[in-house]
């Protein structure tokens, strides 16, 4: 019989489910082959979307709030870096990138739990294959979508989360560096990771070999926020402040630009997070509604800091509030409500307020476009909020078992286990990664170079040419 034949709802009234006893068995076999089919075909369709969400939050999204926040003889540079690296960051992915994060099968070897295997370098057993036995294309499958489509989503993650990191360094790091940097730390650190909590390894909720028993990330705080946000402090710490750093104003060259891009990254953190159920059912809605909750919560409760503490709400404030909500419910979007959604946006506003108008100030790190005061401490607030928050009526990924401590739960112990190594080994990592570069290459541009600014000198092109 029809597994999916239920009352449907049609205004008001309800519409009682058709009768199947008319129809024979094989009729039935291929009404519920075409429902199948048509279900199939949603969830792909739904996530092919979300894979150009998030590629439009690198760019015009990033490229735009980020050049937006620079010196105007520097904003070519940064949209160099984001448009760069969607191109850079997808050959990486599709060579051994994908393969690194996403390969093998957890627990046939204990090395599977720290990294994949070769099962999908250069694309082997993820394009169509023909096969002869049928007489017709074959299409592997990760779940209830194709292997590519999943290894086009994972990968728009690859491309964004190095570009998170470039706003650290901006207006002084050579490109030639950030390339070297972006490769190896794709493979060295954010491959590894994304296997760690994704592909049951050492964070996964409820692995074997977890870590206090996982950690619950539904779509990237620790592997994508917290691991671009640590990293992107030390580059900053050991590239050097830029020149005039606390002495001369450097002020955003051009708000408009990064408030479009702020909308553009929150158009995009749809399919970013809601995207990251792999479907297109009752949990993406739940994962999409608390996304533009905390958003929300995050931008008035930024601007309502600065109205209270300054006289003024700005609106690179509540930009910046709607970015810090949106990357605190990036690991919970899938297993909090929508009340809690506001709360967590509205702390992570304020503490990432707090990050970025006194922590570095009096640390005196020269974070230039505040990728760790946004993106790390806002990982990090939502990580360990999401062991508060989790609910099993979200998802119920623990058969049963309670989640969050305000339920009964005991996943706040992983949680916070999963920031401490995430912290410990992009931290570790970006270091090693760094010196490396700065004994062969050099990460720093020349001085005069930095003067003359990076669009000329690096790129030899300007954005604003009056005539």
């Amino acid at each position: 019989m029809l597994s999916c034949v239920a009352t449907i709802c049609v205004g008001q009234e309800a519409v009682p489910p058709p009768d199947t006893t008319a129809y024979s068995t094989a009729t039935l076999d291929e009404m519920q082959a075409s429902i199948d089919a048509a279900a199939l075909a949603g969830h792909n369709a739904w996530m092919l979307t979300s894979c150009a969400l998030v590629l439009f939050m690198t760019a015009p999204g990033l490229a735009l709030f980020y050049g937006g926040l620079v010196r105007r003889k520097n904003v070519l540079s940064v949209m160099m870096q984001c448009i760069f690296l969607m191109g850079l960051m997808t050959v990486i992915w599709s060579l051994y990138g994908y393969s690194l994060a996403f390969g093998g099968t957890p627990g046939e070897s204990y090395l599977s739990h720290l990294i994949g295997n070769g099962e999908y370098l250069m694309m082997n057993n993820v394009s169509r294959t023909w096969d002869e036995a049928a007489g017709a294309p074959f299409t592997p499958m990760e779940g209830e979508i194709p292997r590519l489509t999943h290894m086009l989503f994972q990968g728009m993650f690859f491309i964004i989360t190095p570009a998170l990191i470039c706003g650290a360094f901006a207006e002084r790091m050579k490109f030639s560096a950030m390339v070297v940097y972006s490769v190896l730390w794709g493979t060295f650190i954010y491959c590894p990771l994304a296997h760690w909590v994704w592909d049951g390894g050492i964070l996964a909720y409820d692995g074997d070999q977890a870590v206090l028993g996982g950690a619950l990330d539904f779509a990237g705080g620790t592997v994508v926020h917290i691991s671009s946000g640590v990293s992107a402090l030390v580059a900053a710490i050991m590239i050097g402040p830029r020149m005039g750093f606390g002495k001369l104003p450097l002020p955003p060259h051009n708000l408009t630009f990064t408030a479009v891009g702020s909308a553009m990254l929150w158009f995009g953190w749809f399919g970013f997070n809601a995207g990251s159920e792999l479907a297109s059912d009752a949990l993406t809605s739940s994962a999409f509604a608390v996304t533009h909750f905390s958003a929300a919560a995050g931008a008035v409760a930024w601007a309502a800091c600065e109205w209270l503490l300054r006289g003024k709400p700005t609106v690179l404030g509540a930009c910046s509030g709607a970015v810090a909500g949106l990357v605190c419910i990036t690991p919970a979007a899938g297993f909090v409500n929508p009340m809690p959604a506001l709360i967590m946006g509205a702390i992570a506003g304020v503490a990432c307020y707090w990050s970025c108008a006194k922590l570095k100030h009096i640390f005196r790190y020269d974070d230039a476009l505040d990728a760790f005061g946004v993106h790390g401490v806002g990982g990090t607030v939502g990580a360990v909020l999401t062991g508060l928050f989790a609910t099993r009526a979200c998802w119920d990924i623990g058969e049963g078992a309670k989640l969050g401590l305000f339920e009964g739960g005991n996943v706040l112990a992983g949680q916070v286990a999963a920031v401490v190594v995430t912290y410990v080994y992009a931290g570790i990592g970006s270091i090693v990664l760094l010196l490396l570069i700065k004994m062969t290459i050099g990460l720093r541009v020349e001085a005069n170079d930095e003067e003359q600014g990076l669009d000329i000198s690096l790129h030899g092109e300007e954005a604003y040419v009056l005539n």
